[in-house]
Formats: structure tokens, sequence, C-alpha cells
């Protein structure tokens, strides 16, 4: 690692320590030219998942999109944005351990309704009626009606 100071190349590593919940490091380094001590962070970097869309195009995983999507379906209900990060946090995880390179983007939408069911059920509706595209007020009342009858 290169010193921020002097440039120079040889350094020690004086404490190392777990961040992320063990997805990555924090090393405090000293440099062994000038003495300046500086932080250095490791990660793992995942390869680039790609989407697989409905019209058979690909484009690069977003988690940003995924997550303005999850907002949306949220808004003005009483969710917090730490809720949201957790159920994003989640959804991601899922999608990285099951898929290497690509994924079709009806598995990224199935696993968002699935989680956002679970968090609360207008925000499920809301995600559930863009997602599907539903065309008018029965599409939406189907999907209430078939809600209620899982419940049961």
């Amino acid at each position: 690692m290169r010193c921020p100071r002097c440039a120079c190349q040889d350094d020690k590593v004086m404490d190392s320590r777990a961040t992320k919940e063990g997805a990555g490091v924090r090393r405090r380094r000293e440099c062994l030219n000038c003495g300046h001590r500086f932080t250095t962070y490791e990660e793992i970097i995942q390869a680039e998942l790609k989407v697989l869309k409905r019209d058979n195009t690909h484009e690069d995983f977003d988690r940003e999109k995924l997550r303005r999507g999850i907002e949306k379906a949220c808004w003005k209900r009483n969710i917090r944005p730490e809720q949201i990060d957790a159920l994003l946090s989640k959804i991601i995880t899922e999608i990285e351990s099951e898929y290497d390179r690509e994924i079709p983007s009806v598995e990224i939408g199935n696993k968002a309704m699935a989680a956002l069911r679970q968090l609360d059920k207008v925000a499920y509706v809301r995600f559930a009626s863009v997602y599907r595209d539903f065309k008018d007020i029965e599409e939406f009342i189907s999907e209430i009606r078939t809600m209620g009858a899982k419940k049961r």
C-alpha cells in the first residue's frame, strides 16, 4: 500500500478489524518511511450482475433502481428508512447468493414483492401494481382478495 503522505510502499499493519458484518476488513497502517498512520478498507468485489429484461435485453443490475422502486412503494407509509435498508440488503444478499452472472428481472420483482408483503401490505400492493402493470381497479381488487385468501 502506498503511503498518502510520502508515497513509500513500505508499511506495517497496526490493527485489522472486520467491517460490514464480515464482508470487509478495516486496516490501520503505519508507513515505515515517515511514520504516518492511515486507514485502508478491503472488501469483496462482486462480479457485475446482468439483468435479463422481459424483452430479452440485458442491463447492469442497479441497486439504486431497486431502492427507488421500493421507496416509492413505501411512500407515506409508517416505514422507517432503516427498514427499507434492511429489506434491500436482504433482497440483494439473496440475489447475489443465488445468481452469479445473470438474473431475470422477474426474479428481482418477485423477491421484492415477497419482502414487501411481509413488511407492509399496502406497499406490497403499490409495488405489485407497477411491477405487474395493473390496468384497472379490478386487478387491484383481485390482488387484495388473493392476499386475504392466503392469509386464511
